[in-house]
């Protein structure tokens, strides 16, 4: 069902592509959910979710109901599936709790099969890199960097590793004579910056190898990138979360150094010598 709707999103009505967002963005609720709270949630009327229903093929919203209730099920086959985080107060949680508990479901959930596949699938690609390019603004900026800060410890043998964009990064000429070869990781969240998006675009048409660290299997840099994560940065605070990203920088270098022809471990020892010879790194007085 959800490749389904991928394929046909783009040829949906605005109102169909809030609801079939929402679907996809969140799977457990549609099993879990009335119709109408997931409608209430999605911010459509509770007839665009039966439209949507009917637009795929199925009687009734129902039958989209019991598709993923099934599915759920069957993932939860090896033991009880996790309903979700409570509500402070319902047994005492702190706030710090609830939001604390809520990221570290959704930094675990990039360990499961389907993620799992998105992060070797993306580090083969980051492995055989030339050049690598790190692209991120706003929010997402401080993502792009890390992943620039943790790969620049591999970089060797003439491979460049750039920050693209503002905010102590090159500008976005950088990527000028970037191309074959190259790959560029470019990080974006809804609402999607739109020089982010461009930027990857044309990146790709001068056939630099993207990456998209994302939150939706319809996010726009999705069907730019050559390879796509797919993390959340949905909240239970009143902010979104970049955590899952982070994370996902961090599993993505960890696979990429494991696929490194040279000796990572080693790479990384004689960079923090480096460092600490240039005298980055504090000591204290003796």
């Amino acid at each position: 069902m959800a490749e389904l709707l991928v394929e046909r999103f783009e040829n949906m009505p605005p109102q169909l592509r809030v609801a079939a967002r929402f679907v996809l963005d969140h799977p457990k609720d549609v099993a879990l959910m009335s119709m109408r709270e997931q409608a209430h949630q999605a911010g459509v009327s509770h007839s665009t979710m039966m439209r949507l229903a009917r637009w795929l093929g199925l009687d009734g919203y129902e039958d989209m109901r019991s598709l993923y209730a099934r599915a759920l099920r069957e993932t939860a086959a090896g033991g009880p599936a996790r309903q979700g985080v409570e509500k402070e107060g319902a047994s005492g949680f702190s706030t710090a709790g609830v939001v604390a508990d809520s990221i570290a479901a959704q930094i675990s959930s990039l360990g499961e099969y389907g993620s799992a596949m998105q992060f070797v699938a993306a580090a083969d690609l980051v492995a055989r890199s030339s050049n690598l390019f790190g692209l991120g603004l706003r929010s997402a900026c401080p993502v792009a960097s890390h992943f620039v800060q943790v790969m620049s410890f591999l970089a060797g043998n003439g491979r460049k590793v750039t920050l693209v964009g503002d905010m102590a990064g090159q500008g976005l000429d950088a990527l000028r004579l970037a191309g074959d070869g190259d790959v560029l990781l470019a990080v974006g969240m809804a609402p999607y910056d739109r020089t982010t998006i461009e930027v990857a675009r044309q990146a790709a048409r001068q056939r630099v190898g993207v990456v998209a660290i994302t939150d939706s299997s319809v996010s726009p840099l999705t069907r730019i990138a050559q390879e796509t994560i797919i993390v959340t940065s949905s909240s239970q605070s009143f902010f979104r979360s970049m955590a899952p990203a982070f994370a996902a920088v961090e599993i993505l270098a960890a696979l990429t150094a494991t696929r490194s022809e040279a000796n990572a471990a080693e790479r990384v020892r004689q960079s923090e010598e480096q460092l600490a010879a240039f005298g980055i790194y504090w000591k204290p007085p003796r």
